[in-house]
């Protein structure tokens, strides 16, 4: 029987053999460490013959101990929202796990959430109970997100850092191009037979230049070539009006995420930032 606090994660790789919950490798999931609990809370662990069922030994009570999960999180009488994911890599046979059961019967092991409440319990060939939600689509929109590395603006501008600018001279702003820093950038996350896949792309970013006034621009912009000589950025520019010898310059980000999969789709957002400094004088007129 296998019980006590422990993260679903570090279950699962430790005392069941698997490395993964969603079908992907182990990465899917956050550090499975004892004691860390990541997208799984820490909880007692039970095999349950259906959701609510006995943990290994208990005598299939509701009061929390020696139950399933069927009543923690919820009001007495209450039923909590549970929601199913298959293992990807189930079990060694024979293990408490099954119950007694044997692969070839066509069950499998999975883990049920409920009220925020993980365990892992053995459901037979007809699967979770009809109408329950196997696996969310937009928690696995999440999963891909998360595994994507999604940067704030790779910061050009004119003057370039360490460097002076003239007041009243065109600033060229832009950012360097690709799938960390403007995007697309794409990933895919699945669980129980559900793939969802990810694109994020800049939408905007918008620039705090330092002297009380901002610019957005939707485009990343265009480099400053000393052919271009004094004319003015075609697509996102500033011009300075005071001298200074800190203009602290901040670009903000917002990537746009659409999602597909499972039947539904979806759009999140997210957003990034990165900063430079740059001086700015007057030009000196010597007589």
């Amino acid at each position: 029987m296998l019980r006590g606090p422990r993260s679903v994660g570090a279950v699962a790789a430790i005392a069941l053999g698997i490395s993964s919950l969603s079908g992907q490798a182990s990465a899917d999931e956050p550090d499975v460490g004892v004691g860390k609990c990541g997208k799984y809370v820490c909880t007692e662990v039970g095999t349950g013959g259906s959701p609510g069922g006995a943990a290994p030994g208990g005598g299939g009570g509701s009061n929390g101990k020696d139950g399933g999960n069927a009543s923690v999180g919820a009001p007495s009488g209450d039923k909590p929202k549970c929601t199913y994911e298959r293992l990807a890599e189930q079990p060694v046979a024979g293990s408490d796990y099954w119950e007694g059961h044997d692969p070839s019967e066509g069950g499998a092991v999975w883990a049920v959430t409920c009220s925020e409440l993980t365990t892992f319990q053995y459901i037979g060939p007809a699967g979770p109970p009809g109408g329950a939600p196997v696996v969310d689509p937009a928690v696995l929109a999440r999963r891909a997100v998360d595994r994507m590395l999604l940067r704030g603006p790779e910061i050009g501008i004119t003057p370039k850092p360490g460097g002076m600018g003239v007041i009243g001279m065109p600033v060229y702003l832009w950012t360097e191009t690709g799938p960390e820093t403007y995007g697309p950038n794409t990933s895919s996350a699945s669980a129980g037979g559900v793939t969802v896949t990810a694109t994020a792309k800049v939408s905007r970013i918008v620039w705090s230049m330092g002297d009380g006034k901002s610019v957005t621009c939707t485009t990343p912009g265009t480099p400053y070539k000393e052919s271009y000589g004094l004319k003015p950025s075609p697509d996102c520019g500033h011009r300075y009006t005071k001298p200074s010898k800190k203009y602290h310059v901040t670009a903000t980000s917002t990537w746009v995420i659409d999602w597909a999969g499972g039947g539904q789709t979806g759009q999140l957002t997210e957003v990034r930032d990165s900063s430079v400094d740059i001086a700015v004088g007057e030009v000196q007129v010597v007589s």
